[in-house]
């Protein structure tokens, strides 16, 4: 078992390695920071061995996911500070400066009152130096392949195969659970009932929370209760103002330079 945890650590550092890619931000920092809001949910489309094979499992953009817990108009120094869930390094505290390069989405709940908000911070920020045990190397070793030759129905089962604790630094169920932690809903599972007990009635929805474990980054797109915020046009876009090459030739050959 004592070899076990430095092998694990070695094949997590692998797969978790950043690797070239052609995708580049689709926000200047500066907005998205201006942007970004405290409880706001910021997806990530990897580019890491983990990555590929998340985006291929949940067939999303999106293969990682973080937690504002400090936005620019609340942390000290005005930076934006994020939580997540880290393979290697375990659930941890960074700027938002780390994804300054990525290509990133913002998800916003609606509706949740500032304590709300506080108890949702609260509680990512109370496992902050988790880390998680590397031991159970089949947890990690699925991530080999980038496409696993798993049907389509049973693709979102791999991210809550074996022990559960890698798992739970690659999805997003640390998220999952905070959001669960003050009743607020992702993708609950719903059933209609009658509301009076007789067939025929006004019907209600009962909301069931699903096993956080389950929970990958595109939920937190494809929720019906999340708001998804694009820095660009939050901050006052207008396309009268913008500059193209062709209509300036003068400035064409700046961007080469």
């Amino acid at each position: 078992m004592r070899l076990l945890h430095p092998i694990g650590r070695w094949l997590a550092r692998r797969l978790a390695a950043p690797r070239p890619a052609a995708h580049v931000a689709t926000s200047h920092m500066h907005r998205l920071a201006a942007t970004l809001r405290r409880g706001d949910v910021l997806l990530v489309e990897g580019t890491s061995r983990f990555a590929t094979a998340i985006r291929y499992i949940t067939q999303s953009t999106w293969s990682h996911s973080a937690l504002c817990v400090a936005d620019a108009t609340s942390a000290e120094g005005g930076r934006a500070l994020l939580i997540e869930a880290d393979v290697v390094e375990g659930v941890r505290l960074l700027p938002l400066a780390a994804y300054a390069h990525a290509h990133t989405h913002i998800c916003r709940p609606v509706g949740l009152l500032d304590a709300e908000i506080d108890a949702l911070v609260a509680y990512a920020r109370a496992r902050l130096g988790q880390q998680y045990d590397l031991r159970n190397i089949i947890d990690l070793a699925r991530y080999l392949l980038a496409e696993p030759p798993v049907p389509d129905r049973y693709r979102r089962r791999l991210l809550a195969l074996g022990s559960g604790e890698p798992t739970r630094a690659i999805c997003s169920s640390l998220i999952a659970a905070a959001f669960e932690s003050v009743r607020y809903p992702i993708l609950p599972d719903i059933e209609v009932i009658a509301h009076d007990g007789a067939r025929g009635g006004p019907l209600r929805e009962i909301l069931h929370i699903r096993d956080s474990r389950l929970y990958a980054p595109r939920d937190f797109d494809t929720s019906p209760y999340f708001r998804i915020v694009k820095p660009a046009i939050d901050g006052g876009f207008d396309p009268h103002a913008l500059v193209w090459a062709h209509e300036h030739p003068s400035l064409a050959g700046r961007a080469d330079a």
